[in-house]
């Protein structure tokens, strides 16, 4: 009972988080994402339902740990460095951008350390997070959610960009044109 609650409420938070994101990528003017002000309750707004999502994947993975008959060798040779990976690139590049710009306040455009190789690799590494926890865990719940969250993370540079791009201008373009959105 309390798992199949969890999993529906990690699916509404994905689903309402897919849909602030698919709105901004419809209506950049009107954007959710990234905010159009940042004030001090942003880092609530988009902090609260990252780590609420993350938080219910770690919950339905422990209670659902090995219900699905995959192989020892894949789960912790395949997900468990996905996961270690994944952690290591999004906090090394959080201690650079800093937590105020990693959640949409205004800052520069970081071109180096893994931007280098990918406009996104924050998303990148925090896809590489949940689909390690889905190959970790073998859970039927994980891999539900875990599907929508990978989703939310693939959708979210389509509505960062256009801002992106107005913020920074010529200089982004050209990144841009160098440098592939994940890989």
């Amino acid at each position: 009972m309390m798992e199949s609650t969890l999993l529906f409420l990690g699916l509404g938070l994905a689903a309402a988080t897919l849909a602030s994101i698919l709105w901004s990528i419809a209506f950049p003017e009107r954007r959710i994402w990234p905010p159009q002000h940042y004030t001090a309750v942003t880092p609530i707004l988009v902090w609260m339902p990252t780590f609420s999502l993350f938080g219910i994947l770690i919950l339905l993975g422990v209670w659902g740990w090995g219900d699905l008959a995959v192989p020892g060798w894949l789960r912790f040779g395949i997900g468990m460095p996905l996961i270690v990976i994944g952690n290591v690139v999004v906090w090394s590049e959080v201690a650079h951008f800093g937590v105020p710009q990693t959640g949409g306040a205004k800052g520069t455009l970081r071109t180096a350390g893994m931007y280098r190789y990918s406009r996104n690799p924050q998303y990148v590494a925090d896809i590489g997070i949940v689909g390690g926890w889905m190959i970790l865990t073998s859970s039927p719940s994980v891999l539900i959610l875990g599907l929508v969250a990978i989703l939310v993370l693939i959708a979210a540079p389509f509505s960062e960009e256009p801002w992106l791009k107005e913020q920074y201008g010529s200089e982004f373009e050209a990144y841009a044109m160098r440098v592939r959105r994940f890989l």
